[in-house]
């Protein structure tokens, strides 16, 4: 995962508040894991106490969750060593090549680049760029407020995404992901592909009262995010941010982490047994599916699992 030296980033798309105070996210609109919202759809998974990068409530309560009602306000994040401004930090690829939070801002650019161009290549509606909050102990979304147990998620109400950098640690150290910077990739690319769907009014067709299950349509929303994922990855040496394309080590970094939060391996690790009647992503196997599909392919209208098996 090599960054072009002379691309020239664009913080702008990446917010920082892991220094400051928790930071409103728009809206006023909030849903409590298992309740229905105003229009709200929260788009996360809990599992043993934290979110993997998920779409629809899990069965945890707000507390095991790390997500809190309207009326709490979170404590100010703790911050990790000062961060200082994005924007005179990450300028251009040399930096991301340096800096994990420049990484991130390079894979932000890159994704949504990518994802400007399909849309007009297709004759989509233009896309609407989502911004990128990375935070640390706690942060206030048009969703509902999150703290530190809280993983990578994409909020539809604000059209955010919002990532504590610390998952990856825990994703590797605790769910036997092997890590690196292309899984990082892969899991922002994930949550962009939410976005996506958003834009495209695929979330709304779905409805945010899915039920789980292993065909459940909450499950086959996850695999198309994954499956857009791959599309990206595939695209990505086109935006012009990487100076070649994605090697083998960078895909099987991707699929180790696809493979670690599969509803199978997850439930295996918390519970000792898997129960598919509760899978609400897809099983290792299947994730590793789609987002291959996407990468072999490079097209998003092979990412409908919708129609037949998945």
């Amino acid at each position: 995962m090599q960054f072009d030296d002379d691309a020239q980033l664009d913080p702008s798309q990446v917010e920082d508040v892991r220094a400051s105070g928790p930071q409103p996210g728009g809206g006023g609109c909030m849903l409590p894991i298992g309740g229905r919202g105003g229009g709200c759809l929260l788009l996360i998974l809990a599992v043993a106490g934290m979110f993997l990068f998920g779409v629809f409530p899990s069965p945890f309560s707000d507390n095991e969750s790390g997500l809190q009602g309207g009326g709490q306000q979170p404590s100010a994040p703790a911050g990790r060593a000062p961060t200082g401004d994005l924007a005179a930090r990450c300028r251009t690829g040399a930096d991301a090549a340096q800096s994990e939070d420049c990484r991130v801002v390079g894979t932000v650019n890159s994704i949504q680049s990518y994802w400007r161009q399909a849309f007009e290549e297709r004759g989509r509606k233009t896309y609407a760029p989502a911004k990128t909050v990375l935070f640390s102990r706690a942060v206030n979304t048009a969703c509902g407020t999150a703290d530190s147990a809280v993983g990578p998620f994409y909020c539809p109400a604000d059209r955010k995404v919002y990532l504590n950098l610390t998952f990856f640690n825990t994703l590797q150290r605790d769910f036997g992901a092997e890590g690196g910077p292309f899984a990082q990739a892969y899991v922002i690319a994930h949550e962009y592909g939410h976005h996506v769907q958003n834009l495209l009014g695929t979330m709304s067709r779905v409805g945010r009262n899915s039920r789980p299950g292993a065909g459940s349509p909450s499950v086959r929303l996850e695999l198309q995010a994954d499956c857009y994922a791959g599309v990206w990855a595939h695209n990505a040496v086109k935006t012009g941010f990487y100076r070649e394309p994605f090697s083998q080590g960078d895909i099987d970094q991707a699929l180790s982490a696809a493979a670690a939060v599969g509803d199978d391996s997850i439930q295996r690790r918390t519970q000792g047994r898997v129960t598919p009647d509760a899978f609400t992503h897809g099983t290792s196997l299947q994730r590793e599916k789609w987002f291959t599909a996407g990468y072999e392919s490079g097209d998003p209208k092979r990412c409908d699992t919708f129609s037949g098996g998945i």
